[in-house]
């Protein structure tokens, strides 16, 4: 898609980090904006916020774990907008620990955001895109944790690893079918988000009791790499050229590709995979 203004564009965790700054870089493209999060109150102060910069602008709550919701988002965009032709996938939550410390609870909750979200989205948005007739873009938000197997994110990993083969294989399809929708998977390092404390909008049954809480020196050195990361902004002026490209793969940080070219290298030679992370 070379033409975004008036274009409208779906974004799911919209409210803050990358799916605002998202929301931000196509209103300044001109495009009309669904936006959508589980934080009702955070998510109308960015719908206000583009609003009053003169955006058109339709927040709609959405837990993207939860089909139906998902569904509700569809019908609300295509009722105030009558199209759509960018959506995001983009909402997301993180979980860290030893793999076999990682409860059920946290599994759930994780996939259920992580992968269910992005599954919810593709099976909602792209028949409906499809019928449209017209170009379209859908972008899933994975991780470089998606592309590599780091220590302690056994739950978040799977989620990602699980959000790039989901992309790769709907680009195929699309490909193979001569449709008009193309696809790109963001798969960022650390980004100035508030993603370690997504916690705080974990569902009330998928808590863990009080005092259950798994701390470590972990938690200080990703808060730290959050804290130090890329703006989201420079993540999604990427992103908007990537639809301009029609270029599949985002990768924001490309002082990381060593360590995704290390995988690739010890799936082709058989060997162990080597003990090397993101957190440095």
């Amino acid at each position: 898609m070379h033409e975004l203004r008036s274009k409208v564009a779906v974004v799911t965790g919209a409210a803050s980090g990358i799916g605002r700054a998202l929301a931000e870089a196509f209103a300044a493209e001109g495009m009309r904006l669904v936006l959508a999060d589980v934080e009702a109150t955070a998510l109308e102060t960015a719908a206000a916020a583009l609003r009053e910069r003169g955006a058109e602008v339709h927040a709609v709550v959405t837990d993207v774990a939860v089909a139906a919701e998902v569904e509700r988002l569809a019908d609300r965009a295509w009722t105030a907008c009558g199209a759509v032709h960018v959506v995001c996938n983009n909402a997301g939550v993180a979980v860290s620990g030893l793999t076999w410390e990682q409860t059920v609870a946290d599994w759930q909750w994780i996939l259920g955001v992580n992968l269910w979200g992005v599954i919810h989205g593709v099976r909602t948005f792209v028949p409906r895109m499809l019928a449209q007739g017209t170009e379209g873009h859908v972008v899933n938000t994975a991780s470089v944790a998606g592309l590599t197997s780091n220590p302690f994110m056994a739950a978040y990993n799977v989620t990602k690893h699980g959000v790039v083969t989901l992309s790769e294989t709907l680009e195929k399809d699309l490909r193979l079918t001569n449709a008009q929708l193309r696809v790109s998977v963001l798969c960022p390092g650390f980004v100035r988000t508030a993603i370690s404390t997504s916690d705080r909008n974990r569902p009330a049954g998928l808590r863990e009791p009080e005092g259950t809480h798994r701390a470590s020196d972990l938690e200080e050195v990703v808060r730290h790499a959050i804290d130090t990361g890329l703006d989201p902004a420079a993540v999604a002026r990427q992103v908007v050229e990537a639809i301009r490209a029609e270029r599949f793969y985002v990768l924001t940080h490309p002082e990381l590709g060593p360590l995704v070219r290390a995988r690739c290298d010890d799936v082709m030679e058989a060997r162990n995979p080597r003990l090397e992370a993101v957190f440095r």
